[in-house]
């Protein structure tokens, strides 16, 4: 029997990144540690520089803290161009009155555009990953091409635009869109993205499952985001729940994200977490909608591993994950009336590794060698930073991305001293108003 072969040594650095406080994620906080990142832009190794061995050419002591960029779990983000349509509705009128009539008229170039706007307002505030679901996923990846920034981009799948209720075209075109854009080392993963439940029939979303099996994608899917929407899957499908129709159609054999899942049982829970399934939690949308409070405690006990998001701009509407850090364990732990219910270091787990994992990356998320080297830096000398005794602690209640100065992904600076370097910012901002203002009749 031969010797298994040996393991393949960490690339040589090419450049270290010094700060005041490094934060793996996956392990303890390294007080003056370093970051020695490869030319192919993953990490290298990281630790106390003395014990690193010697440093390449390239060395920046940034100071700050420096940790993984952060991932965002479920993401419409072309919807800057109709963000705050619609407040005060619930979301089937949201929906139906606000944001589809707008979105019917958007273009490739209206969605490229308010993906480019929506990546550099992610990056500013340190997010460095999104998982999007969305139509025109060409435009979305071309806009992440050219930002510099990951995705995961689940091509939207829709029962109300097949025609004759059949997705076979539909889903030639996400297949296609799958063997030319799924890129992991050029920044982009492709999902399939079946709107939800209430939308789909089983037989689709059993056709859906089948494409995605085939090419072993994720799927990523709305699930019981309102109690009408419950209801509704609940009287169309004979009393089976929304998890027991995706069960049905087979789509819990493979990768699956749910989105939101604020109405779920314990049940389904248990099914969800059985299967290895991923949960995005988007509490600010869930509350600006009126949608509920996602159980987050319970979802991970039952072994689902839960990330957060923001959802779309028009329903959130920032895309500064650092509200959703701060709020996922202010939910858990008042709707507990527990301070213990969800600690600050699992709320930043939520929005990096945990994320990352329930969006089907493992490589991401956590400053460890062999990861991308998507690195976050921020500053600790501002007055509502400086002073901070328990700095993990004090970035998830009091971080934001006001806090952020500099950014990286795959070692590549795309944010330097709060300005993007990818995006032409004031440029962009203007092409969206005219943009914004077409979609709006």
């Amino acid at each position: 029997m031969s010797e298994p072969a040996p393991p393949t040594p960490p690339a040589a650095p090419v450049r270290r990144l010094i700060g005041d406080l490094v934060v793996p994620v996956t392990a303890p906080p390294i007080p003056g540690g370093a970051i020695d990142i490869a030319a192919d832009g993953r990490i290298a190794a990281v630790g106390d520089p003395a014990a690193l061995g010697p440093a390449p050419a390239a060395v920046e002591r940034l100071g700050g803290m420096l940790l993984p960029g952060l991932v965002n779990a479920h993401a419409h983000t072309p919807m800057t161009l109709v963000r705050s349509v619609g407040d005060g509705l619930p979301l089937e009128r949201w929906l139906r009155e606000g944001v589809w009539p707008r979105e019917g008229r958007m273009t490739h170039d209206d969605a490229r555009c308010g993906m480019v706007l929506g990546a550099a307002e992610m990056l500013l505030s340190g997010v460095t990953t999104t998982s999007e679901m969305y139509l025109h996923e060409d435009a979305v990846a071309d806009a992440i091409s050219e930002t510099g920034m990951r995705a995961v981009i689940a091509a939207g799948i829709i029962a109300a635009l097949a025609p004759d209720g059949k997705l076979d075209g539909r889903l030639a075109q996400v297949d296609a869109f799958h063997a030319a854009r799924h890129r992991p080392e050029a920044r982009i993963s492709v999902a399939y993205g079946p709107h939800s439940t209430y939308d789909l029939d089983g037989p689709m979303l059993a056709q859906v499952a089948e494409h995605a099996a085939a090419n072993q994608a994720l799927v990523h899917t709305h699930v019981e985001e309102t109690l009408a929407e419950r209801e509704a899957v609940l009287a169309r499908s004979g009393g089976r729940t929304a998890v027991q129709a995706l069960q049905d159609a087979g789509m819990l054999e493979g990768r699956l994200l749910v989105a939101h899942g604020v109405w779920l049982t314990d049940e389904d829970l248990a099914t969800l977490g059985q299967a290895g399934a991923g949960m995005a939690h988007c509490p600010v949308s869930n509350l600006k909608l009126a949608s509920g409070i996602a159980r987050v405690t319970a979802a991970r006990a039952a072994g689902v591993t839960v990330g957060i998001g923001t959802d779309g701009p028009a329903s959130n509407d920032s895309l500064d994950l650092w509200e959703e850090v701060k709020l996922a364990p202010l939910l858990a732990r008042g709707t507990a009336a527990d301070a213990s219910a969800m600690a600050a270091a699992d709320a930043l787990a939520l929005a990096t590794v945990e994320g990352a994992r329930a969006i089907g990356l493992d490589d991401v998320g956590h400053l460890t060698p062999g990861a991308w080297a998507d690195v976050v830096r921020i500053d600790l000398d501002q007055p509502a930073t400086g002073l901070a005794l328990d700095p993990v602690a004090h970035v998830v209640f009091g971080g934001g991305g006001r806090h952020v100065t500099d950014v990286w992904v795959a070692g590549a600076r795309v944010v330097q001293d709060r300005s993007c370097t990818t995006v032409d910012v004031p440029a962009a901002v203007a092409e969206g108003r005219t943009r914004a203002a077409r979609l709006g009749g």
